[in-house]
């Protein structure tokens, strides 16, 4: 078993992770108050993925979703307590090498006015809707291809 590669980004009500596994089948997402796994097999060479991460912050196990695409698998880890910063993803500052920082949709949405209070609302109704599997709206506008490779090297945000 090896980790899924994964990028996240800290939102007002929410964490969002999204595990880079093209053509995931068998996947198992795991939510738990301080604790996160997750788990899928690749359909392109059939590799088996399994992440565990002991998170910063509580979160809402039941108010936690996964949606899985052809691409990839986001995860909407609901906060437990809402409106508080999540500096990294894991309780320990350890880098993680499979776990990158999200800058294309990461925000720093403590100074802004509540438009951010949507994303949620957004994430569960794309949710409700899962029609075909590559109608995944764009949230925030940012475009998944424009990754830039460098963004595994640069230091965690602290």
């Amino acid at each position: 078993m090896h980790p899924a590669a994964a990028k996240w980004y800290d939102r007002r009500d929410c964490v969002f992770i999204e595990f880079l596994v093209e053509d995931s089948k068998d996947v198992n997402v795991n939510f738990e108050k301080s604790k996160f796994g997750f788990s899928c097999l690749s359909g392109t060479d059939n590799m088996k993925y399994s992440n565990e991460i002991d998170l910063f912050d509580s979160i809402d196990q039941d108010g936690s979703k996964h949606r899985r695409t052809d691409r990839s698998i986001l995860c909407c880890l609901r906060k437990a307590a809402s409106g508080k910063s999540w500096p990294r993803l894991t309780k320990d500052k350890a880098k993680l090498n499979w776990l990158s920082v999200d800058f294309n949709n990461w925000k720093d949405w403590e100074d802004d006015s509540e438009e951010d209070l949507s994303n949620y609302d957004r994430f569960s109704e794309m949710m409700g809707n899962m029609g075909g599997e590559d109608d995944l709206p764009d949230l925030d506008g940012a475009d998944d291809e424009s990754a830039d490779s460098d963004e595994e090297k640069m230091p965690d945000l602290e």
